[in-house]
């Protein structure tokens, strides 16, 4: 029999692909081919243990896996940050970014190997058909309206041939359309990865033993956070994961650390010893053994197609792929398995979807490019603490207030409701790009202000925490709901820009000029500590002070 569609690739991209398609087309035949044998080993290591709210969203509601997730991974703290933690001995001494309390959407740290092997379960019980130990070794991609045809070794070393009307491809960087039709598209965004794992837990709120320190952030502990240290041109990540081990991360900038040196453990220990020595020490001092060690460079690329009218796509890293920073990898599995299901069911149904294909297509990438500019060229700033934090309230509230609203709301595939809205999205883009530049300028003007003790915290942030809840609301409004509350939140995002202009260099504040000029704020920045707001004397811009009730 042939299918209605054959998945290559049966790793987190494929695997909720095949899922979510046959919760929307329950008549249609799907096979996944994988080149690994099921079940994978639980300890599986995999970049993407941390999920943010698209990306969880579409994990527990669109897939209905959140009693998975509650009992079988671990509930996240949300996003953590510190700033001159390795110079200091004691952790309350560095900055903090992050919240004392967590906000209405979950987020989740996911044990990669547990949640793939949930998925083969609810993929098989679906009637999918799963072939494991497949190496696809040929494919052709039919022009016309025959069936695409994919040619892969089974286990017993045989070559078998499927046929199927659809074709997408979820096999990661491996991916065989990307390669055979030459998809791949340099972003200009250069970097590279090490990250390992330690068989046991390390709890950063270990790092210091300041008691009111200890008590700002009691409502969950700090180590169920993505905690992150801060540097120029790095970050470190801390994932924890149910299995009670801890994923560490190293994210650098190539043209700023030497790949080369990182990439064995003896150079990363040594590298984490200079940078990061209390986070040296923790692991040193940890019972735990090392599980493993894996590096990769330059991660981050493009593609110049992704979906096509003649019945076939890429998702997941197949396509593109960002950076680990706010964990967006599952946040565009999410959206391009929407994009796809989407056109698959209307072609089942005899609707003509090549036009449907190029509109998604354009979306998506401009989605991926406005993302891609929350990265590119941005390392440089990560450790100076008060354009960091500066740059990362404008991307929550950009990302909650634009991309978030749009896939809470169920409008991905609404093409009228983008329609309506194309004209703002594309100015706030261009608002996005301007921001991106200031904080980058920001970071080179200004000295680096006194942060010890310093705490940024987002529940205390009204305008965030507002965003944040209001997502949980949207999925039940009419268009005519919808339409208001997108367009007061492009008003709003000019008007957050105003006043982060105020705050910074004037250099960098002419930077932006797509902002809300009227002159009456409206304390959209309320909640932020009189230092920071101030900033370092003779640095910040005279209108500094503006931005505070």
């Amino acid at each position: 029999m042939n299918p209605d569609l054959v998945v290559l690739g049966g790793g987190l991209a494929g695997l909720t692909l095949a899922l979510q398609l046959r919760r929307q087309a329950p008549q249609s035949t799907i096979t996944v081919l994988e080149r690994r044998c099921h079940p994978v080993p639980e300890g599986a290591h995999k970049v993407g243990e941390s999920t943010v709210e698209i990306g969880a969203h579409y994990l527990s509601r669109v897939l209905n896996l959140k009693d998975h997730l509650e009992h079988c991974h671990l509930r996240k703290y949300g996003l953590r940050l510190f700033f001159e933690a390795g110079q200091a001995g004691d952790l309350s001494d560095a900055a903090e970014l992050g919240a004392s309390h967590v906000l209405s959407l979950p987020g989740y740290q996911i044990d990669r190997g547990v949640l793939e092997n949930h998925l083969v379960e609810q993929v098989r019980n679906e009637g999918i058909t799963l072939v494991g130990d497949a190496r696809i070794v040929d494919i052709e991609l039919s022009k016309d309206d025959r069936l695409h045809q994919v040619t892969f070794v089974d286990q017993d070393s045989h070559k078998q041939t499927i046929r199927a009307r659809w074709v997408v491809d979820a096999m990661s960087r491996g991916s065989i359309i990307k390669r055979r039709l030459g998809l791949a598209e340099n972003n200009g965004h250069s970097g590279s990865s090490v990250w390992f794992r330690i068989a046991d837990r390390i709890d950063i709120s270990q790092w210091s033993t300041n008691q009111p320190w200890q008590d700002r952030c009691n409502q969950m502990p700090r180590w169920m956070s993505t905690n992150h240290l801060m540097g120029p041109g790095y970050w470190v990540w801390l994932i924890p994961l149910a299995s009670g081990s801890t994923s560490i991360g190293i994210v650098f900038d190539n043209s700023m650390h030497d790949f080369d040196r990182l990439k064995t453990w003896e150079g990363t220990m040594a590298w984490l010893g200079e940078h990061q020595p209390r986070c040296r020490q923790a692991i040193a001092e940890s019972n735990g053994k090392l599980i493993d060690f894996l590096y990769l460079r330059n991660f981050s690329h493009g593609c110049n197609q992704v979906f096509s009218g003649n019945r076939w796509a890429l998702t997941g890293e197949a396509g593109v792929f960002l950076d680990p920073f706010y964990s967006p990898g599952t946040d565009f599995i999410a959206i391009s398995n929407t994009y796809v299901c989407d056109l698959i069911r209307r072609d089942l149904a005899g609707e003509r979807i090549a036009r449907r294909a190029r509109l998604y297509q354009r979306n998506y990438l401009a989605f991926y490019q406005s993302s891609l500019n929350l990265y590119r060229d941005q390392y440089p700033l990560f450790g100076h603490a008060r354009a960091m934090s500066a740059k990362t309230i404008w991307d929550y509230a950009y990302y909650w207030a634009v991309l978030s609203l749009i896939f809470f709301g169920g409008r991905l595939t609404d093409l009228a409701f983008l329609g309506r809205h194309a004209e703002m999205l594309e100015g706030l883009g261009q608002l996005n790009v301007q921001l991106q530049a200031m904080f980058r300028q920001w970071a080179l003007d200004e000295t680096p202000m006194e942060t010890a003790g310093l705490f940024i915290n987002q529940s205390n942030l009204p305008l965030l925490v507002r965003l944040n809840q209001e997502l949980t609301r949207v999925a039940d409004e009419d268009d005519g709901a919808l339409d208001q509350r997108m367009r007061a939140n492009g008003r709003m995002l000019r008007s957050l820009a105003s006043e982060l202009r105020q705050l910074a260099p004037s250099k960098a504040a002419a930077c932006v000029t797509l902002h809300d000029d009227s002159g009456s704020p409206d304390h959209l920045l309320d909640g932020l500590p009189d230092r920071f707001v101030t900033g370092p004397a003779g640095c910040s811009s005279p209108n500094a002070q503006s931005t505070r009730t």
